[in-house]
């Protein structure tokens, strides 16, 4: 990827989402957004060197930019997933410093590492040896009573010392004793203005702001003060918001024209994937949002949810269900 796509991509970015933004829900992001930075669910470095790669990793129908994710605190092991990530085509490899899940706990990585930055210095120096894309990190704006700009301030300037140069940043605190991952979704308080400290104090690094953010409106309000937004739930659950984003932030419209024809772009990728023996629910649940607060919306999502799992599903239940909408909302199409 070279320096402008890298630039231009991470002005506006989808989040890596566990359990949510696999390689089908990719597919799908990229019909609505050609030039956003999509990214991997995060996989452990252990998964990747010990693991099935090949269904770990492989991905169709995602044009670049795309980032692999990764999970770990071992320099070494980190460095060989980066690299095999590389090869699979991943054009930038993210060390996730944000993940508030026991089980990253358990193993010693995500957001925890956070009171190790000498620690993920090494992790990243490590895989930028390994490898020619981009190495960048995600992390919080602190752990437990780190509660001062000083104490990002310190894990920033550490980091990047080790040579990474783009920080995503969510913009809440992570309590690991006494919050569930859940939890830290939402109750830790937004502290937009902490981010926004730290790109004036670091203005040659590319901060990138997460956590929150659910309109476009807040990305322009943002990127007044950071070089990049990147949108998670939101985009999960009301995709749509994706389509208008190349022309606005991006520099370039998608060529979409409507919702109708997003799903007629994703449905050569939805037959390939059953010729591969893909259940048809593995993709169509990341259409379930499309019609959000549209008309026909709920008879959208009640349909795919309940006829995508029966027994030899194939796109026809999907072109029922845009016909179900179209009967329910004629006016969609004209409005789009």
């Amino acid at each position: 990827m070279s320096t402008e796509q890298q630039i231009t991509g991470h002005r506006f970015c989808v989040a890596p989402m566990m359990d949510w933004t696999d390689r089908h829900c990719r597919a799908f992001h990229r019909v609505l957004t050609k030039r956003a930075v999509l990214y991997s669910e995060m996989v452990t470095s252990a998964a990747i060197v010990h693991g099935n790669r090949d269904r770990l990793l492989r991905f169709d129908g995602c044009g670049q930019p795309v980032g692999l994710q990764l999970g770990g605190s071992e320099p070494r092991e980190l460095a060989q997933a980066a690299r095999i990530g590389e090869d699979y085509g991943y054009d930038e490899i993210n060390l996730n410093i944000g993940c508030p899940s026991d089980r990253v706990q358990a193993g010693r990585f995500g957001v925890c590492l956070m009171a190790e930055p000498l620690l993920v210095g090494d992790c990243v120096a490590a895989m930028q040896a390994s490898v020619s894309v981009p190495v960048t990190v995600k992390c919080r704006i602190g752990i437990d009573n780190q509660d001062e700009d000083g104490d990002l301030q310190r894990f920033v300037d550490a980091v990047a010392s080790a040579g990474c140069k783009t920080f995503i940043v969510h913009a809440r605190k992570a309590w690991l004793d006494g919050l569930s991952p859940a939890q830290n979704r939402d109750v830790p308080p937004l502290n937009y203005e902490r981010v926004y400290r730290l790109k004036r104090s670091r203005p040659d690094l590319q901060i990138i702001i997460n956590g929150g953010i659910v309109a476009l409106d807040e990305c322009d309000a943002h990127l007044e003060h950071v070089d990049g937004v990147m949108l998670g739930r939101a985009a999960y659950h009301t995709p749509w918001i994706l389509a208008t984003a190349d022309r606005r932030f991006l520099g370039a419209p998608n060529g979409l024209g409507s919702r109708f024809e997003a799903v007629e772009q994703y449905m050569p990728y939805i037959t390939d994937q059953l010729a591969r023996d893909v259940y048809l629910s593995r993709m169509t649940r990341h259409l379930l949002g499309l019609f959000h607060a549209q008309p026909g919306g709920r008879l959208w999502r009640r349909h795919l949810s309940e006829q995508a799992r029966k027994p030899g599903a194939n796109v026809d239940v999907v072109r029922q269900a845009l016909d179900i909408v179209r009967a329910a909302a004629p006016a969609v199409l004209a409005a789009e």
